[in-house]
């Protein structure tokens, strides 16, 4: 028996026979490019994204520990608790709207007060370090000066109130900690608020306190507990420096989701390619192979030189896609600048490197295993045999093959930060390919068992996808991998533009104003009219409250007791909007129950939306209970209504009869619907002077804002996805390079027995379009299945497709596959007969 070659001689004839510029092996680095890219740049972003939301929580929060509350300062008692806790700075936070001169503009009004800020550097564009304004000053937002068209020094008007620029803010460093807004942002005192009257009972505001623990090792959850406990109806809503933006948190977590998904699609694509490219590779090798076997080389010596030169290659290809991923987490993360704090520049994060290459390096010789042992375990005649008497399937093989698949889930199952979801995918992916696996079976019996068309160049074609050592199965997987890789694409795209025209309209209200006091409602209404007589009005009652209780009277489930919220419960999260109404809200229909009659005033009463009831199981004649301003109030439910979110009006989950609330401090917020192409800047003035303390809102601006942010995810989502249209492209050319060998052999018959160079290339193209004519269907569903776990179940979007479009992305997709499978043909015809017979 002869000796196994050392690895170091298995590695010199290894490289002698690599090819410098990898010829024969360059779809198996194209493939794991993408796949460790894909992985490397997600695992990259999403720590920097993380490690951000980490170090500078405290700053991002503006504390150890925020607390909140709507329409009220916290009393006297609450504010000796906060200071227990350690230093406190507190202040306010409201929509107004500032003047100056002619112009007038939306803005954040953020009161702070002497200590602020308590973590972070408030830096302005000078280059100066401060806190709070001096008297009479502020600090403003670029924005903000120039929609005002201000300029350091200037006045300008909030309320009745007048102040002078004092700075351009460039650093704010809680501003991610504050969240949305309808603004830019104008800091100020603590005490011009109230000054300027914008603080009178019923208003719109909300208060903001932070404090920095004396000792920071204090369990953030314990004292948080206690505050609740310590105020049950404080309406306080508590957030901690680990959590210091649940929105950032929210969008980070489902982005992360999806982008591993995307990472893991490219990877199991990729491996199929790369498979597909060892086969070619050692196909293209096979004299070589037997030659070794034929002068001694035993089957281990075989299994060691190329395992060595695929190594090297897949350890290339994976070092060039993390250099990549790290190189485009910077333009990732500019594409969602303002969504994601991620501070600019490159980011290594060592374990998700690792983790990409680990990866990457398990997916290629799992999937190259199947080759390698092929050529391995044969003997040398049978390779020589391999073109016209293919090699029989090796079953070692699968015990390889299944331990590197089982290595690979449980890879993906620690690392994942969702391993259920991660879990699901998985096991949905083995479905597709098992899928994929018998509807390749079923093609070739069915065409197998249909009669012989008399057309030969079909008749040759259909005779290719059933013969003996066809590749259908190979090229049913890859075309369906990449057609379906397409209708994703399109669905996902075409359903976030769909829920950017469906959420953010272009017909909305041209204003909602808000605080509008509730003994001057006539004349506000009045100004309106006689600026605009045509002009649409609609007022509200406005308040704030949390929901504490719900449920059937005599069992009520309290809020505070939750492990969880609810799916779809998410008005139990902190204070949300209330109103009242004698009538039911116009858009409003009413599906279980029935309304209140005028002038009702028997046990107070309460209509709630249909799918927040159905998330908390909430039947007629259940109870809800508010806490309102630290009072609360038990409402019985008296009917389930849908609610029209796509009319940009007012639009509550809970609106409770007039007998309910109407006794609480309030003021009324109102819609402004201009006709036609009405200027809007008389009407704003007017207003802005009439009721300098109500906040009026163009909505021009906020619709503008948030298409940007919807737009943004679209570009995002469009980005990460097109990663598994390319692996599915380089899966198909694997596929075809595969077969290229047996169909050299193919041609050069065919062209002995007289085809012409356009017969042969037809009989191609027929064989492709027939696969790519049955894949189509079972790709539209498969991707739209895909496309719609994505949209609903991650994003939370409506599923809103254009169909037209993808079934025409579809049909752009069989052409460019077909485009491929042909150029991928086109080396066949440049095969010389007697070179490639005197080969055999």
């Amino acid at each position: 028996m002869n000796a196994n070659l050392p690895w170091r001689t298995a590695w010199t004839i290894a490289r002698r026979d690599l090819n410098g510029r990898f010829k024969g092996l360059r779809l198996l680095l194209v493939c794991l490019f993408l796949g460790t890219g894909a992985i490397a740049a997600i695992g990259t972003l999403t720590t920097a994204i993380e490690t951000e939301l980490s170090d500078r929580g405290q700053a991002l929060l503006g504390g150890d520990i925020q607390v909140s509350v709507w329409q009220r300062l916290p009393n006297e008692e609450e504010l000796a608790a906060f200071r227990e806790l350690g230093t406190v700075s507190g202040g306010t936070r409201l929509q107004v709207v500032a003047r100056a001169g002619e112009n007038n503009a939306p803005v954040e009004l953020k009161a702070v007060d002497a200590k602020y800020p308590l973590y972070g550097r408030f830096v302005l564009e000078d280059g100066r370090e401060v806190g709070a304004p001096p008297p009479g000053r502020a600090w403003l937002a670029q924005g903000a000066l120039d929609r005002l068209g201000l300029k350091v020094g200037d006045s300008f008007e909030v309320g009745t109130a007048s102040l002078r620029v004092g700075g351009i803010i460039r650093t704010e460093p809680d501003r991610l900690g504050e969240g949305f807004q309808l603004g830019p942002t104008v800091i100020v005192a603590d005490d011009v608020p109230q000054a300027a009257g914008l603080l009178a009972p019923g208003s719109m505001f909300r208060s903001k306190y932070r404090i920095a623990l004396e000792d920071p090792a204090t369990d953030l959850e314990a004292t948080t507990e206690v505050l609740d406990q310590r105020f049950p109806l404080s309406g306080f809503e508590l957030r901690t420096r680990d959590r210091a933006s649940p929105g950032a948190d929210r969008f980070v977590d489902r982005m992360g989701e999806f982008l591993t998904l995307v990472g893991l699609a490219a990877l199991i694509i990729a491996g199929i390619g790369i498979g597909g490219g060892v086969t070619s590779y050692l196909e293209a090798r096979r004299t070589s192979i037997a030659t070794l076997k034929v002068l001694g080389a035993t089957s281990t010596d075989i299994a060691r030189i190329y395992v060595l030169q695929i190594g090297a290659a897949a350890l290339v290809g994976s070092l060039a896609g993390l250099a990549v991923g790290v190189a485009v987490t910077p333009l990732l993360a500019g594409a969602l600048s303002g969504l994601l704090p991620v501070e600019g520049g490159v980011t290594v994060a060592p374990l998700a490197l690792l983790s990409a290459l680990a990866y990457g390096l398990l997916v290629a010789l799992v999937f190259a295993a199947t080759p390698i042992i092929r050529a391995r375990n044969f003997p040398a005649m049978a390779l020589m045999r391999a073109r016209v008497a293919p090699l029989s399937r090796d079953r070692t093989a699968l015990r390889w093959v299944g331990g590197g698949l089982l290595a690979i889930i449980a890879l993906a199952l620690l690392s994942a930060a969702q391993p259920l979801l991660t879990a699901g995918f998985l096991a949905g992916a083995a479905a597709v390919l098992a899928l994929l696996g018998l509807i390749g079976w079923a093609i070739r019996k069915g065409v197998g068992a249909l009669p012989r068309p008399g057309n030969p160049i079909l008749r040759n074609a259909m005779a290719n996808l059933h013969r003996p050592g066809s590749n259908t199965g190979a090229l049913v997987t890859a075309l369906g991998f990449g057609l379906a890789a397409f209708v994703v694409l399109a669905a996902i795209q075409t359903a976030i533009d769909g829920n950017i025209e469906r959420r953010v309209p272009d017909e909305a209200p041209d204003y909602f104003v808000l605080d509008i006091p509730r003994d001057r409602i006539d004349e506000f209404g009045t100004l309106v009219r006689s600026e605009q007589p045509e002009a649409a009005i609609r007022t509200v009652p406005a308040l704030r409250g949390s929901i504490t209780a719900y449920g059937p009277r005599d069992a009520m489930t309290q809020v505070a007791e939750l492990e969880e919220i609810p799916d779809g419960a998410w008005p139990l999260r902190g204070e949300r909007g209330l109103t009242y109404s004698e009538d039911l809200p116009v858009g409003n229909t009413i599906l279980d129950g029935t309304w209140w009659p005028n002038g009702y005033d028997g046990e107070p009463l309460v209509s709630v939306d249909e799918e927040f009831a159905a998330a908390i199981d909430l039947q007629i004649g259940d109870y809800l209970t508010v806490a309102l301003l630290g009072v609360e109030r038990t409402v019985r439910v008296a009917n389930l209504r849908r609610i029209d979110w796509e009319s940009m009006g007012f639009n509550y989950v809970l609106v409770f009869s007039p007998n309910a609330l109407e006794d609480a401090p309030h003021n009324i917020a109102a819609t402004i619907e201009l006709p036609g192409e009405t200027p809007t800047g008389p009407l704003l003035r007017a207003l802005v002077n009439a009721f300098p303390s109500s906040s009026v809102i163009e909505i021009g601006q906020v619709l503008a804002q948030a298409r940007t942010i919807l737009t943004q995810v679209g570009l995002a989502t469009f980005a990460a996805a097109s990663v598994a249209v390319l692996a599915g492209l380089a899966v198909l050319l694997g596929s075809i390079a595969a077969a290229r060998a047996a169909r050299t052999y193919d041609t050069v018959v065919l062209r002995v027995l007289g085809a012409s160079r356009g017969q042969i290339l037809l009989m191609q193209f027929a064989e492709y379009a027939l696969l790519a004519l049955v894949l189509a269907v079972v790709a539209l569903g498969l991707g739209s299945l895909t496309a719609w776990l994505v949209v609903t179940q991650l994003f939370e979007f409506d599923w809103l497709p254009d169909w037209p479009t993808v079934l025409a992305v579809l049909g752009a997709g069989i052409a460019v596959v077909l485009g491929f499978a042909i150029g991928g043909s086109l080396p066949l015809l440049r095969a010389r007969p007697a070179q490639a017979l005197r080969s055999l």
